[in-house]
């Protein structure tokens, strides 16, 4: 039976096609009923139609094994339409409503549209790459539509036209602000830092001499609904570096260019200077609270989320080391070194999460001295919003501040016992990374952990055996509840993420590797041929889909579940993405079983 206009061009991947070809898509369409247990594709049988489910569910069987649930609007089998025949069984679990593309039609849209053809490459490297380009130009329009009340403003603070210059320079540098709105009757001008320097150095003014002479009337503002490019504009054509921004007759506060074009481009390179030019913690308190800002400007420039974590990992970093530089004695910075672990330090650290660190000392120091060094340094990446680690690994803790001796005497005994503990603390050491202080001990820790486990392969495969920990969610598409309970959300760090991370970080250390990052790991698996060149680069896509999902998830929820995904709540790409991921991390745990024989326990 034909089709009506019901059908929704708007779901991907149609939504890559012209106007004509979402019509020949029209006229081609047809609609099938399929009953309860009925199958639709047969393993090793020939498609014949793309099919798109308008109602009902759909299991994708591997012989027992449901390897996924597919709901309405999920389509199904471009890749039989392409090979020829199916990998899998498509069976109805339930009533189940599809419509039909027959396979001429979709082949020949396949071929002449690449767009279209993305969606369906087998590799989830290539379907990545389309949808970045697709995040590309949602991306422009969302700048587009940004408004002046997104951006970052400096407080308006007022002044009087006959205040001094000194006393305008005191207040800007209270408030760390480099212009200030100056009150004269009924009018009202901005000063800036530049002002007061051309004023006393350049003009010789005295330093008592009022503010009124050297302020510019000349005020250009707008409010904060304005468009973000308003702003652009107006700076533009009344050579400004800032504008006025107000809320009916008040003015409420300052747009300088320099936020305007972080908006834009992002500042993670103010920060940092911020960070290193910093004396006080209280001078990191800003620049601490900035990191975070990253995250989500990176995130709505469409940044990469390995680009995304490299920045904020760099900048963490940059701020665990001056923290270092402050609060350290000078005998603990001569003879230790601060190093930062877990996520952190694989580098691959995005949303701000608990505290992962550590402190190596070539020798003992005074212990009153550590000890007032461990519970200040823990205090103040607290006061920046650091949590404290729920496993008490960090600095605070004497079992992670103490010297090289005692670690690898720790090491020794965490391989010859162990236990769940112990394995843990492998792997969190194992992916340390110095940040301050004298990285050659880090080094020579971490040549002794790799020495006392690599010949060890008994004890590796204990090690292993953790990727078996969290179950695959993969049957999680039709409101299946999952790993914690919570209906049809789901934890791809448990389900996902560490399962990749843990398994690269077995074979890593099985062949003694000093690389941290789980990319930089999987490509020297790859060129010691461990794993196959294809199976590196889908299992690297892989992991960095299923990380920016999470951190999508973090950026959006306010609640305590910000770590879960919702399946439901991503588009038809996105769930295709990620059933494709999961394959591929199933693909890799039975790499992992078969490398350290875990079937044996």
């Amino acid at each position: 039976m034909s089709l009506p206009n019901a059908f929704d061009e708007q779901n991907p991947p149609f939504d890559r096609l012209t106007s004509q070809e979402i019509e020949e898509v029209r006229r081609a369409l047809d609609i099938a009923y399929f009953r309860p247990g009925e199958t639709i594709i047969a393993q090793g049988e020939p498609s014949e139609a793309l099919y798109v489910i308008i109602k009902g569910v759909v299991e994708e069987r591997a012989g027992r094994e449901v390897l996924s649930l597919l709901g309405p609007k999920d389509s199904f089998d471009s890749r039989a339409l392409v090979q020829g025949r199916a990998s899998h069984e498509f069976l109805a679990r339930e009533e189940t409503l599809c419509y039909l593309l027959p396979g001429k039609a979709a082949l020949g849209l396949i071929q002449s549209n690449p767009r279209f053809a993305a969606f369906f490459y087998l590799e989830i490297s290539r379907k990545l790459d389309a949808m970045a380009r697709d995040e590309e130009d949602s991306r422009v329009g969302t700048l587009m539509r940004a408004r002046v009340s997104d951006m970052k403003l400096h407080p308006a603070s007022f002044i009087d036209a006959t205040d001094t210059i000194e006393a305008a320079g005191h207040r800007m540098r209270e408030i760390n602000t480099n212009a200030l709105f100056v009150r004269d009757g009924a009018r009202t001008g901005i000063l800036t830092g530049m002002n007061l320097s051309k004023a006393v150095v350049l003009n010789r003014m005295p330093i008592e001499a009022p503010v009124g002479p050297i302020t510019h009337f000349d005020v250009v503002s707008l409010s904060p609904d304005d468009f973000v490019y308003s702003a652009l504009i107006l700076m533009t054509k009344s050579n400004k570096r800032r504008v006025a921004v107000h809320d009916g007759a008040a003015y409420i506060g300052i747009l300088e260019d320099i936020e305007l074009l972080s908006f834009v481009t992002g500042n993670a390179q103010l920060v940092a200077q911020r960070i290193d030019r910093a004396l006080t913690l209280a001078d990191l308190t800003i620049a601490s609270r900035e990191i975070g800002g990253q995250v989500r400007l990176l995130r709505r420039q469409g940044v990469k989320i390995e680009v995304v974590a490299e920045i904020v990992s760099d900048l963490n970093r940059r701020l665990f080391a001056k923290v270092f530089d402050i609060l350290a004695p000078a005998p603990i910075r001569a003879r230790g070194c601060l190093v930062v672990m877990g996520s952190e330090g694989r580098g691959e650290q995005t949303a701000r999460t608990d505290q992962d660190n550590a402190l190596i000392l070539a020798e003992p120091v005074d212990e009153r001295l550590l000890e007032a060094f461990r519970c200040d340094f823990t205090a103040a990446l607290e006061g920046f919003g650091f949590s404290p680690c729920l496993g008490n690994v960090m600095v605070r803790n004497p079992a992670w501040s103490r010297t090289l001796a005692d670690y690898l005497a720790a090491f020794r005994r965490w391989v010859a016992l162990p236990d769940e503990n112990a394995h843990m603390n492998v792997a969190i050491f194992y992916d340390a990374a110095a940040v301050a202080g004298n990285a050659e001990l880090l080094a020579e820790a971490k040549a002794q952990l790799i020495a006392a486990t690599r010949e060890n392969s008994a004890y590796l495969a204990h090690f292993a055996r953790a990727i078996e920990a969290f179950p695959m969610p993969i049957g999680f598409f039709n409101n299946l509840l999952t790993l914690d309970g919570h209906g049809d959300a789901v934890d791809l760090k448990k389900g996902g993420i560490f399962p990749i991370v843990h398994g690269v970080r077995s074979l890593a250390l099985e062949r003694g590797l000093t690389e941290t990052g789980t990319g930089e790991r999987i490509q020297r698996l790859v060129e010691l041929g461990l794993i196959s060149r294809d199976l590196g680069r889908e299992l690297t896509q892989s992991l960095y889909f299923l990380m920016t999902l999470r951190l999508d998830a973090q950026l959006a929820a306010t609640g305590a579940s910000s770590a879960l995904v919702r399946p439901a709540e991503l588009s038809s790409l996105q769930r295709d993405l990620l059933r494709d991921a999961f394959r591929v991390v199933k693909q890799f745990r039975d790499v992992v079983r078969r490398r350290f024989n875990l079937g044996m326990f």
